[in-house]
């Protein structure tokens, strides 16, 4: 499943590059794209995983930056 996530707080690259390592350490990602002009995170990943969309706004969180909506 592929998931568009909005945030705030993702000012740079090296924010973007920060999130990216903590979503694709999330087991069940299998790719993470930040775009910091965009406020945006790209994610793919197995929704088979229990829990694996919390994960990923925790993940998220762990970089100082906040999920949107939800």
């Amino acid at each position: 499943m592929q998931k568009k996530i909005y945030v705030a707080g993702l000012f740079d690259d090296d924010t973007a590059s920060k999130v990216n390592a903590a979503v694709n350490a999330v087991a069940g990602v299998t790719s993470c794209a930040s775009n910091a002009s965009k406020a945006q995170v790209l994610v793919d990943f197995d929704e088979g995983v229990a829990g694996i969309e919390d994960a990923i706004n925790a993940a998220i969180a762990s970089a100082n930056v906040e999920v949107l909506g939800g």
